[in-house]
C-alpha cells in the first residue's frame, strides 16, 4: 500500500509518515502543492492525505487538476481550515474523507483504512492473487494455497508492488522508491536481497520472481519463465 503525504510541517510529516509505517504503508511525503501534482501526475498511489495550505499551489487546486485527469485516487484531506464553507469547498472538490487538525492519530490509520476499502467497493479486504499466491492488502497477509506465510514488512511491501504489475517489468527504482519509507539509508544491494528472499518463500507457490538485465523484476507464475 503506497500512500502520498502533503504537508509543509516537517514535524507534522513525521508523524504522518510514522503512522503510515505502523500500518504498514509506504509512503512518499512532499511539502508543496507543485511537487504534489507531479507526483500524482506521475506514480502511482492507493490514497493521497492532502493538507489544504500547501505553499506553491493550493491543495484544493491539487485536488481540482487531480480529479480533471480522471483519477480516481482515494483523497483524505487534513487541514485547520475548521470552517463549513471549507470542508464543502473539499468535498465539493473531489475529496473523500475530510479530517481536521489536531488529530488522534488512531483516527487517521482507520479513516485511511476506510478510503482503501471504499476504493474496493466497499469488501472488507482487496486481495492481490496469482496463481496459488493470495496477498491480502487490508490485513497485508500472505497465503499460498489458503495457510498464511510470514513475511517482513519490506518482503510484503516488495511483492505488492511486483503484484500490482503481473507479467510486467518493474523496474529497481520503482521498487527503491516503494521502500524508501521504511529505510532512509536502503542499501544499494537490498532490493536484490529482497528479491532472493522473495523467490526462496514463493517457490513452493509455482511463482517466479525474473530479472530482465537492465530494466528490472517481473514476477509471474513459474510455468511462463523463459528458458
Amino acid at each position: 500500500m503506497r500512500i502520498l503525504l502533503t504537508e509543509d510541517d516537517p514535524a507534522l510529516a513525521e508523524l504522518l509518515l510514522r503512522a503510515c509505517k505502523q500500518e504498514g504503508y509506504s509512503a512518499d511525503w512532499v511539502s508543496d502543492g507543485v511537487a504534489a501534482d507531479l507526483a500524482l501526475a506521475s506514480e502511482t498511489y492507493d490514497a493521497l492525505v492532502l493538507d489544504l495550505g500547501l505553499p506553491r499551489m493550493d491543495g484544493l487546486e491539487v485536488l481540482k487538476r487531480l480529479r480533471k485527469r480522471g483519477s480516481h485516487l482515494p483523497v483524505m484531506i487534513l487541514t485547520a481550515r475548521e470552517a463549513i464553507a471549507d470542508r464543502v469547498a473539499g468535498l465539493d472538490s473531489g475529496a473523500d474523507d475530510y479530517l481536521p487538525k489536531p488529530f488522534a492519530v488512531a483516527e487517521l490509520q482507520a479513516r485511511l483504512r476506510a478510503l482503501v476499502r471504499r476504493r474496493h467497493g466497499g469488501t472488507a479486504s482487496a486481495c492481490l492473487e496469482l496463481g496459488r499466491l493470495r496477498y491480502d492488502t487490508a490485513s497485508r497477509q500472505v497465503f499460498i494455497d489458503g495457510k498464511e506465510v510470514e513475511f517482513s514488512s519490506r518482503e510484503r511491501e516488495t511483492l505488492s508492488c511486483l503484484l500490482h504489475r503481473p507479467g510486467k517489468v518493474v523496474s529497481k527504482q520503482a521498487l527503491t522508491t516503494a521502500l524508501s519509507s521504511w529505510d532512509a539509508a536502503l542499501g544499494s544491494n537490498a532490493i536484490e536481497v529482497y528479491i532472493h528472499r522473495l523467490r526462496r518463500k514463493l517457490e513452493t507457490a509455482g511463482i517466479a520472481i525474473r530479472t530482465v538485465r537492465g530494466l528490472g523484476y517481473v514476477i509471474e507464475p513459474s510455468d511462463d519463465r523463459a528458458d
